[in-house]
């Protein structure tokens, strides 16, 4: 009779540890958690390839350790692996320090990685905004062109930050800018140069409102949805704002903010970029945030939150959590 009682309470234990989808003794991750992995990571690329969500962050680091890249995928939003240094220094041999903010795209079954080097002060500096290309997302990712493509402060804009977009007709255009500009440039079939735009200028100031750094764009319904951070990225005020337009070059009006900081979660949200997965129309805002515990500048950590729109289209501000968002496998 004990035997059956064990038995009983076994088949008991069994079928409840797999009604919740799990075996027993397993504990599954219902939420990725902020942040999604550890380590000091900001100014995340977050996209997806194939069957993965991916991440692109910048090493939040001392300028001179800032020398490499790491990158992140999920099958799921919630369990990430870790791709060490897709890319260094030894395969970039301008840069030298300061290797900020990547931004990647697939193109000709070929991955394009774009990345800011040196952090330059001036013109007479050497350095800017470069490209390396890989034959997968996770690398290794080898210099382009063997020099910036972008070396030179155009319009004000310090040459950091860039992001580069799709446009509906096939057209690339790389979007970059510190020191609180922001332009637009084409870039050329190949990714090698830029090109002159219809109107012939080669750089064109975009600038919105407020803006500091860090723009992101992407379309939904027909609109250009243009985001960038405000503030100070190494204090608790750093946020993202928004702009919608009918034009890839603006103009680009200031609607709202919609991340910052929450005396309950996190300071210094900002720096954000925008997965869409369109299987379940879902959108999620990927972005560094500095933990309440933390003062320090470099202390930031990457994290993602559901983004939702209101009925006008417009974005509702962004909550932040430290349960992060729940599963959403790509198969």
């Amino acid at each position: 009779m004990k035997n059956y009682y064990l038995l009983l309470i076994s088949s008991l234990f069994i079928i409840q540890a797999c009604s919740q989808n799990k075996q027993p003794g397993q504990n599954v991750k219902e939420t990725a958690g902020n942040p999604i992995f550890e380590g000091r990571y900001a100014d995340p690329e977050g996209i997806i390839f194939d069957d993965k969500y991916w991440v692109y962050p910048t090493y939040s680091a001392l300028y001179e350790d800032q020398v490499f890249m790491d990158a992140f995928s999920s099958p799921d939003l919630v369990n990430w692996t870790k791709h060490e240094r897709i890319i260094d220094t030894a395969s970039v041999k301008w840069i030298k320090r300061a290797m900020w903010a990547p931004a990647i795209v697939k193109k000709d079954n070929k991955y394009f990685l774009f990345f800011a080097g040196n952090d330059i002060q001036n013109d007479d500096e050497y350095g800017g905004i470069g490209v390396a290309v890989a034959d997968k997302p996770e690398g290794p990712f080898k210099d382009h062109i063997g020099k910036p493509l972008i070396d030179k402060f155009y319009n004000g804009a310090q040459p950091i930050d860039q992001f580069v977009f799709k446009d509906k007709d096939g057209s690339y255009y790389i979007y970059y800018g510190g020191w609180r500009h922001c332009n637009v440039a084409k870039l050329n079939d190949d990714f090698t140069a830029i090109v002159p735009l219809e109107d012939g200028t080669m750089f064109k100031e975009v600038t919105p409102d407020k803006y500091v750094e860090g723009p992101f764009m992407f379309i939904k319904d027909g609109k250009y949805y243009f985001l960038w951070s405000e503030g100070g990225w190494g204090g608790p005020d750093y946020k993202v704002a928004y702009a919608i337009s009918d034009s890839p070059f603006g103009p680009f009006e200031r609607i709202g903010t919609i991340l910052e900081q929450d005396p309950n979660i996190a300071t210094g949200a900002g720096h954000n970029s925008i997965i869409h997965e369109p299987k379940s129309d879902k959108w999620y805002m990927v972005y560094h945030r500095r933990p309440l515990t933390e003062k320090h500048r470099d202390d930031r950590e990457t994290c993602i939150d559901e983004m939702f729109f209101d009925e006008n289209g417009h974005i509702k501000p962004v909550k932040m959590t430290n349960e992060g968002v729940k599963s959403n496998p790509l198969k």
